[in-house]
């Protein structure tokens, strides 16, 4: 086949790729069907068309349909078969020479003083220390396992089980959340974690031991200090603001450590949250009960004064005495007040000397000093009595009255005081006996099989990236010194 009629076969080849769309032309059906309508007017884009269908889709059939139209076109078009014996012969060639000049290209690139220039501190800034790393990630690093466990701070509901008054005095229902779990971070994280897990598990034995590369491992002489901070870089403490829920995770090279070491740090943090809530309601609770112990001393010294005080003046209620006191005097002024009137009129209907004027007035005489006598009662010194106290001899009654006020309003004081020490006493006690605040495990903690540290890809697209960058900056920080020179 001639180069002109080649080039016009794939001419017209191309033009109905182009009238295609991409799914058509990719659709071994579809192509068969237009090879099919072909046949009858282009018998050798037909066959060009069906190379292309043999290609999709290689059953026998196709094969079979190729081999047939190959016939037909090598009659209709002797020339083909031109085409279908030196085109993949020159066209192989054809990649061998370019094969080969690209060589060539490549060969005399790499032979440059520039490019060498730059290949010398690119392999050494960066593939060598790249290949050190790989190596240390893939091969000498030790695995770490990774065990996860999920808590959250629980208060129990005093709402549900308290009577409504008391359960509000109590504190209970009011929310401290956000508190509680950041205390339980800081002390996972706290050097007395620290020291318990020594004391426990020997972690410092667990993560010295020489079986694991020296970069991942701890020093054997290793301060406090670096102990501390090796804990931190292997346990995490997670809190989710909305949920409040406290996610831990712990680190080792063992995955049955990793586990045992998860549930110690939660039985000990457990431990933390009951042990606060119980020690503070317990110091709580002794102080009121020592408070509730002088204001109850406080009452009955007031019971045992008031009481006292009545059996030395022989009162059972001084109060209704003076009431009584003064009554009988308002009595008496009635029945003077008419008496008076009594004797005026008889004045006015009889002599000075009249029996009965003179029996009248002496009636009003002698109420007139009973009045006086009773009035006397209230304002005047009692007899002295000598068995009496020095600050309570020779009272009236009103001065034994404003006494016994004041024996009576310290222990109404002190009976006041008791009952609010005993409100206090009953909060405290319920606080005291009851578990304030625990630690609910949402999760408990798990035990890995895989290895999650380190991750291998991760860590090497990182380092990659930052050592090209650096490589980057300091070419370009290089150039610009030797183009301001």
């Amino acid at each position: 086949m001639t180069k002109q009629a080649q080039l016009e076969l794939e001419k017209r080849f191309g033009d109905l790729k182009a009238i295609l769309t991409d799914e058509q032309w990719s659709d071994a059906d579809f192509l068969l069907k237009k090879v099919e309508e072909l046949e009858l007017t282009d018998m050798s884009l037909a066959f060009r068309l069906m190379q292309r269908v043999k290609n999709l889709s290689p059953i026998e059939a196709n094969q079979a349909k190729l081999r047939e139209l190959r016939a037909k076109a090598l009659l209709e078009e002797p020339e083909l078969a031109t085409l279908s014996s030196n085109e993949p012969s020159s066209r192989k060639a054809m990649l061998k020479d370019n094969a080969a000049n690209i060589k060539d290209k490549i060969v005399v690139l790499s032979a440059h003083p520039k490019f060498q220039k730059f290949t010398r501190p690119f392999a050494l800034c960066v593939l060598l220390p790249f290949l050190l790393f790989a190596f240390y990630q893939v091969i000498w690093a030790s695995p770490r396992y990774e065990s996860q466990a999920k808590l959250i701070v629980k208060e129990p509901d005093g709402m549900a089980t308290l009577d409504p008054a008391m359960a509000i005095m109590s504190g209970f229902g009011v929310s401290s959340g956000s508190l509680d779990t950041e205390l339980v971070k800081a002390f996972v994280y706290s050097n007395d974690m620290l020291i318990y897990l020594e004391d426990t598990l020997d972690i410092s034995k667990h993560y010295s031991n020489a079986e694991f590369d020296v970069f991942s491992r701890l020093d054997d002489e290793a301060s406090k200090e670096s102990r501390l901070k090796y804990y931190l870089d292997r346990v995490l403490v997670e809190v989710d603001e909305k949920s409040q829920v406290i996610s831990v995770f712990v680190q080792a090279f063992d995955p049955d450590f990793a586990h045992l070491m998860s549930k110690t740090i939660v039985d000990r943090a457990e431990w933390y949250i009951n042990e606060i809530g119980h020690n503070l309601a317990k110091k709580q609770l002794e102080f009121v009960m020592l408070e509730h112990k002088l204001v109850e001393k406080r009452l009955q010294k007031a019971k045992t004064e008031l009481l006292a005080f009545q059996r030395r003046h022989n009162l059972l209620d001084p109060q209704a005495e003076g009431m009584a006191l003064q009554q009988i005097t308002y009595q008496l002024e009635g029945q003077i007040a008419a008496k008076r009137t009594e004797l005026n009129a008889l004045r006015n209907s009889m002599s000075e000397n009249a029996p009965q004027v003179l029996q009248a007035k002496s009636q009003l005489e002698s109420m007139v000093e009973q009045l006086e006598n009773e009035r006397a009662r209230l304002t005047t010194d009692k007899t002295v009595d000598t068995s009496l106290p020095d600050d309570e001899k020779n009272l009236s009654v009103s001065q034994v009255m404003a006494k016994f006020s004041d024996f009576k309003i310290n222990m109404e004081l002190a009976l006041q005081a008791y009952t609010s020490s005993q409100v206090s006493l009953e909060k405290s006690r319920i606080e005291a006996y009851r578990q304030l605040k625990y630690l609910v495990t949402v999760e408990s903690p798990t035990l890995p099989q895989d290895a999650k540290y380190p991750e291998v890809f991760y860590n090497l697209s990182l380092f990659l990236a930052v050592i090209l960058m650096l490589f980057g900056i300091g070419r370009i920080v290089i150039a610009t010194v030797a183009e301001l020179r």
